[in-house]
């Protein structure tokens, strides 16, 4: 009987899964594994929230498995050697797995194909399951790749994307090959206490309630803090338990401006996963070197620190941060002004805000979270760099009434209406009564110095 191993990577689901559809179509039983990587553990991109949401992936994905006749593989150590160590029990005659973006995704991908192909086993890596459209399916004239959103978005509407396909009604699996327990979102530890339910399951339910109930609006609402009027589908996009090119096909039979809206978004990510598949050292390195000499941590540790905690003095900034760290999850408005803050008001490298997402967020993706904090700082694609998000009038325009200020900073409860977006502004005595701190930094000291420093005066 010939046997394929399938490697899950981000792309926890059962549902329009082509890597898993080809190997079953191409041989009789096929081994599905989940590698617990060194390397990604190496990299320091691991993070307690990730890895409890990635244990409800898991633990769902070998249960849709075993209704199926199967079961989900799980080793740990280095993904090179486990798979290669299956492949051998299994006696399989070939890899399939998903096309990844990073450098370290090239990387593996180029190591497996080597590894295997010596031991004479073929190697499928398959394009658009991770992505809607595969990166370096549209490029512009002259380059590899669309460095403006705008344009892209343009010639990423005209494709079609490819067709969805169905979970398999069987999955065989071979007896022989071992497997190590799967992991318990009970066993990690630091987890923030809100964090989301992960799952295939859990995951098409999100977007079947969103397609029913949210997206409708979207267009409308999806700015409003406290309305919370996303889709919340960033976690299950990220680790694959739905598929990107499902969300768009649904979306749009959907129709309409909100749904309209919700695909810009998903073209967004889409967006940055080809900036980043063609420019993999844009993970760390600026995009666009805009010759910044960011304020040191030693002089601006405080700060940052500060900023961390949810302690800045300026209310919306403060709500934002502390649903971060409640919920592993920020919303996407507050993710754009809590990094203008830091990039631009507080003049702090970019690097050192996208790596405090990436120890909460649990949708933390190096395209995204990297190229996102980028495009705010001025450094990667957006065509305004210098543009600063002043977070007294957005929070006046997005929080209108002060209840997203007031679910996240209780201090501030007891202020009404907009007046909790400038606490600073009570008088004495009524200050008093609010145990808050002072804003961290003077907005137009900040702007004066970002312009400054950046030359953009």
């Amino acid at each position: 009987m010939s046997t394929a191993v399938v490697l899950f990577t981000s792309d926890l689901r059962l549902h329009d899964h082509p890597p898993l559809r080809a190997a079953l179509k191409a041989c009789d039983r096929v081994v599905p594994l989940f590698v617990r990587d060194d390397g990604i553990k190496a990299a320091g991109v691991r993070s307690p929230n990730r890895d409890a949401f990635l244990a409800d992936c898991l633990a769902d994905l070998d249960a849709g498995l075993r209704a199926r006749g199967g079961r989900l593989v799980i080793r740990s150590g280095g993904v090179v050697d486990q798979v290669c160590a299956v492949a051998r029990e299994a006696d399989a005659d070939e890899l399939h797995m998903a096309a990844g973006v990073t450098a370290y995704a090239h990387a593996r991908e180029a190591r497996l194909r080597s590894a295997l192909e010596r031991e004479g086993r073929r190697v499928h890596v398959h394009d658009a399951v991770i992505s809607a459209l595969a990166p370096g399916a549209v490029v512009p004239s002259g380059s590899d790749h669309f460095a403006v959103f705008t344009p892209y978005f343009r010639r990423w509407s005209q494709e079609e994307l490819r067709g969805t396909l169905a979970a398999p009604r069987a999955v065989p699996v071979p007896e022989a090959v071992r497997s190590d327990a799967v992991p318990s979102r009970k066993d990690v530890k630091g987890v923030s206490e809100g964090l989301a339910a992960g799952g295939e399951r859990e995951g098409r339910r999100r977007l079947s309630a969103w397609l029913r109930h949210g997206i409708v609006r979207y267009d409308e609402t999806h700015d409003d803090l406290a309305g919370d009027a996303t889709s919340r589908l960033s976690p299950h996009l990220h680790f694959g338990t739905v598929s990107a090119a499902e969300t768009v096909h649904r979306a749009r039979r959907a129709g309409g401006p909100g749904a309209e809206a919700f695909v810009r978004q998903v073209c967004w990510r889409d967006f940055h996963h080809q900036v980043l598949a063609a420019r993999p050292a844009a993970a760390t390195d600026d995009y666009r070197d805009r010759h910044d000499r960011w304020r040191s941590e030693d002089e601006a540790g405080d700060e940052i620190e500060a900023w961390k905690g949810g302690h800045t003095g300026y209310p919306v900034i403060d709500a934002a941060m502390r649903q971060l760290r409640h919920e592993g999850w920020m919303h996407n408005r507050g993710r754009l002004l809590t990094a203008s803050f830091l990039t631009k008001t507080l003049y702090v490298d970019w690097r050192v805000g996208a790596a405090h997402f990436l120890e909460f967020l649990v949708d933390g993706d190096i395209a995204n979270n990297q190229l996102n904090w980028q495009w705010v700082a001025g450094t990667g694609t957006d065509t305004r760099p210098n543009r600063v998000l002043n977070p007294v009038r957005q929070g006046r325009r997005h929080d209108p009434d002060g209840a997203y200020v007031r679910r996240w900073v209780p201090e501030l409860a007891g202020l009404e209406g907009a007046a909790v977006h400038e606490p600073w502004k009570l008088q004495d005595r009524e200050r008093a009564r609010f145990d808050y701190p002072e804003p961290l930094v003077d907005l137009a000291h900040g702007l004066a110095r970002f312009k400054e420093a950046r030359g953009a005066g």
